[in-house]
């Protein structure tokens, strides 16, 4: 097993394509697969399985690109400090809901730890998408939400995809409106009130299930609904239409200025929000720092 080997299972993990990792090492694909091929053969496990939609890490693979980037990050420390060697550029990536901190927390990751060269992602996706990412270490953290009605079935994933949850904070149920929304002027607002106005939550596709809902109380019924993709079009459409959603009630100015206001929702409902991983694969420097960025984005 070489140092070379390990950097080579890192590349296609992040890639997520032999023909894309053998371009960003500047060698022929044939030479990066059979590389891996002699690791697989010698540590006798499969790290990556072939069909033919791609490749994907197995779940004794998983557990191998947690080691293997662990004594990579450490081999490059010391190049750095005793061969004044260039560091690679830092690889991090995080799936999350549709939250403002989450965005916060990455900006923040950046300015304070970003290299002069760095290939990181945010993505705000879909509930099952978050989970499936983590999964296959596409992503490190993922960001959801868990509460009494989707609990059971959220945490039977997590826990088939061997990943944990890790709390960051409860909340009330509040309702993110346009700041000039008639309801805006209430202290606090019940169901009955919100009917006049268009319900906005998140789409889920093909996983559009009752319980992969980013906004809490799916089931019920809205005279008048906007399904959307992205957290622009949401917020503009709150605005636009004196729309609303249901959420946290934790909200970004630096963000999203001050035309969306939070007012609390009359319900017995709270939103558990947290971040996930993997149960055995140790977190690289960068995800530690971006769940510290994280506590520090909600205040706690």
């Amino acid at each position: 097993m070489t140092l070379q080997q390990l950097k080579y299972v890192i590349e296609v993990a992040n890639r997520g394509s032999m023909n894309e990792a053998a371009k960003r090492l500047f060698i022929s694909q044939p030479s990066l697969s059979n590389a891996i091929r002699d690791l697989e053969e010698e540590i006798h496990i499969t790290i990556f399985e072939r069909t033919n939609k791609g490749i994907s890490l197995s779940k004794e693979g998983v557990e191998f690109l947690g080691y293997a980037r662990q004594v990579v990050e450490q081999a490059e420390l010391l190049e750095s400090r005793y061969l004044d060697a260039k560091p690679s550029p830092q690889h991090f990536a995080v799936s999350t809901q549709h939250y403002a901190f989450a965005v916060n927390a990455f900006v923040n990751l950046v300015n304070q730890y970003g290299q002069d060269e760095y290939e990181l992602a945010l993505r705000e996706t879909k509930t099952h998408e978050i989970i499936q990412d983590v999964k296959s270490l596409r992503s490190e953290i993922g960001i959801l939400y868990l509460n009494e009605f989707n609990a059971k079935v959220i945490n039977k994933l997590l826990k088939d995809a061997n990943l944990q949850f890790n709390s960051l904070f409860t909340a009330k149920p509040h309702i993110f409106i346009s700041a000039n929304n008639p309801l805006s002027r209430q202290s606090i607002v019940t169901i009955d009130q919100l009917h006049p106005y268009p319900y906005l939550s998140f789409e889920q596709g093909e996983y559009n299930s009752f319980h992969f809902s980013e906004e809490i109380l799916s089931t019920l019924s809205h005279p008048k609904s906007i399904r959307v993709n992205d957290r622009a079009t949401l917020f503009n459409l709150l605005i636009g239409l004196n729309g609303y959603t249901i959420s946290t009630g934790v909200i970004s100015a630096d963000l999203n200025g001050n035309e969306i206001i939070s007012v609390p929702l009359e319900c017995d409902e709270s939103i558990n929000v947290g971040w996930i991983c993997h149960k055995n694969v140790a977190l690289s420097k960068l995800a530690t720092v971006y769940v510290e960025a994280l506590h520090e984005a909600i205040g706690g």
